[in-house]
């Protein structure tokens, strides 16, 4: 296996280029390309070790947003390397779904939200990285699935544990077993997808999400990942009370009270405003009325 090298671009955008792997961070929004096109991205072993290296050297404290799609126009991400599993035995291929399953997990409990742009195939790990996303939003040739019964095996990156938690049982069950790959519009009716665009504004309304989410409160909004990730394991009184401590800890920091004391300045000045336009109106009226009373007169 190749060695991997980083190469760092210090420009307006900072560059991590792995041989399979391409992390970009311009301003506070990054983006991780999967790129491996000639075999539609799929994933094998050198690639998850890759992208496992490539999320621990990122810094959450300097980027608001992360973003993964796939390079090329055909796929996201085509699934795992069939050819690498092949010949795995049963001991290698448990380590092999241990080693996606690290590195989807790694995405999914990620501080900063993580955006999938799904721009083509997302089957079987494809679909699965997908799910390790907060978001997913997709192109209109995009094609889901979860195909891995046909090749005499299970998903094995937390496929039958994430469809269900996203599109219900049912359905999860019903993708699984049958094999069958769904389109992008189907994708967005079961839920498994935000929004279709055409390919070639995919990425463009991947940032645009990206730079509406950086606006907000970077504390709040890790803040409100984990309390929904971590209460979503858990029976709803037990998550309330994550949801409280996660509240109090947004609490007494700058971001806090800087944002907190704008609004009141802020509504206060607009309040200002509606009293003097009260005030502006009452006196046309009081003048209309004495107009008024004077014609009368006359």
């Amino acid at each position: 296996m190749k060695s991997t090298l980083f190469l760092l671009c210090l420009s307006v955008i900072f560059c991590i280029q792995a041989e399979f792997i391409k992390y970009e961070e311009e301003t506070d929004i990054a983006t991780i390309t999967i790129n491996r096109p000639k075999a539609l991205n799929a994933l094998n072993s050198q690639v998850l070790d890759e992208l496992d290296k490539v999320l621990d050297s990122i810094d959450p404290d300097k980027i608001r947003v992360l973003i993964i799609t796939g390079a090329g126009e055909k796929s996201f991400v085509a699934g795992a390397d069939i050819a690498e599993m092949s010949s795995l035995t049963k001991a290698e291929a448990a380590e092999f779904s241990k080693k996606g399953n690290d590195v989807f997990r790694k995405i999914e409990t990620f501080p900063v939200p993580v955006i999938a742009a799904i721009n083509g195939f997302a089957l079987g790990g494809g679909c699965e990285i997908s799910m390790s996303c907060d978001i997913r939003i997709c192109s209109e040739n995009a094609i889901f699935g979860q195909p891995e019964v046909g090749l005499g095996i299970t998903p094995g990156f937390g496929g039958t544990q994430r469809l269900a938690r996203l599109v219900g049982m049912g359905m999860a069950k019903q993708m699984i077993f049958t094999g069958q790959n769904i389109k992008a519009e189907e994708a967005l009716r079961i839920g498994l997808v935000n929004a279709i665009y055409p390919q070639q504004e995919l990425l463009n309304e991947a940032k645009k999400l990206a730079t509406i989410i950086a606006r907000n409160g970077p504390i709040a909004i890790k803040n409100s990942k984990k309390a929904i990730n971590d209460g979503y394991q858990m029976d709803i009184d037990k998550a309330i009370q994550i949801e409280e401590q996660l509240f109090g800890e947004c609490f007494q920091n700058e971001e806090q009270v800087e944002r907190m004391k704008k609004f009141l300045e802020k509504s206060k000045k607009k309040s200002g405003k509606k009293e003097e336009k009260s005030k502006n109106l009452r006196e046309e009226g009081k003048k209309e009325g004495e107009k008024e009373k004077e014609s009368k007169k006359v």
